[in-house]
This record gives C-alpha cells, sequence and structure tokens, in this order.
C-alpha cells in the first residue's frame, strides 16, 4: 500500500527503525494537511514492517548543508556547485 503524495497538503519524509538500536532509514513520504494525520497515514501507510519507531518530518523542514539544491530534490545538474562533486 502507498499513500498518493500527490493530493493537496504538505510533504511529510517518513523514517523509521525496527529496533532501537537501529539507525532510522527513510521509507517514503505521504501527504497530509496536518501533522496529526501525516502520522496517521505514514503508520498505515508502511505497515509491511513491525517498527519499533516511526517520525515523520515536514519536506520542507530540511536544509541543505553541502549542495545548492533542498534535500530531495529531483533533477539533472541545475544548481550544483563545487562541492556536489
Amino acid at each position: 500500500m502507498s499513500h498518493d503524495v500527490s493530493h493537496t497538503g504538505r510533504v511529510y519524509e517518513v523514517f523509521a527503525r525496527k529496533k532501537r538500536a537501529d539507525r532510522f532509514e527513510h521509507v517514503g513520504a505521504v501527504s497530509a494537511p496536518n501533522e496529526q494525520l501525516a502520522r496517521v497515514y505514514a503508520w498505515q501507510t508502511y505497515d509491511e514492517a513491525k517498527w519499533f519507531e516511526m517520525t515523520v518530518a515536514p519536506r520542507d523542514s530540511f536544509a541543505a548543508v553541502n549542495r545548492r539544491q533542498a534535500p530531495f530534490t529531483l533533477g539533472g545538474r541545475a544548481g550544483r556547485t563545487a562541492a556536489d562533486s
């Protein structure tokens, strides 16, 4: 089951881990009108594994550190800097 991120609302990136000692892994994204529904959508959408912990974060809250393009940006070489190589 996957949640269509093209619906109206804010896009939330979803991260989860199976055990407390595991690192979080990016498992996908959901679109929701608010954080509360984003948590519900994420839990229901990515329920194929028995997650110990799952978290969501608004996509637009991430800030690029070493690239001009925002994180989660798809595309070609536009906006690349020497640090991107």
